[in-house]
């Protein structure tokens, strides 16, 4: 079961924009709690896919150039799997480029993922935004 829950996430990070929706809205209870690290330009907790794809994804996709989650490390146990990878894009604002360390935490039930929580290097991130 662990190896699947590891599975169904490592989708999520393949692909284009769509596709990684795609793999996400397959395995996202209605109701996802998802929480963006303090921050972090978009911090703050989403609820429901609706609300993470209008405040962080769409965010993500119009406001950098190039914006790419690189998941390099998923581990996990019966009901959560931690990915560990490196962000990078360019800040459209600014034009400067940023690259940053981050863990995402998912944690299921019944199957689906209820709620993710994002660690991530907000310093490194930040310089690219002023």
């Amino acid at each position: 079961m662990m190896a699947d829950k590891i599975e169904l996430v490592r989708r999520t990070y393949a692909g284009d924009a769509a596709e990684k929706l795609q793999a996400l809205e397959a395995v996202v209870a209605p109701d996802i709690e998802w929480t963006e690290a303090a921050g972090f330009p978009y911090a703050g907790t989403y609820r429901g896919l609706e609300a993470i794809t209008a405040g962080v994804f769409y965010r993500l996709g119009t406001e950098w150039d190039g914006y790419f989650a690189e998941a390099h490390t998923f581990v996990g146990d019966d009901d959560h799997v931690a990915v560990f990878g490196v962000y990078s894009g360019t800040f459209k604002a600014t034009g400067k480029f940023m690259t940053s360390p981050f863990a995402h935490l998912y944690e299921f039930e019944n199957g689906k993922i209820v709620r993710m929580t994002q660690y991530v290097d907000t310093v490194l991130v930040a310089r690219a935004l002023n």
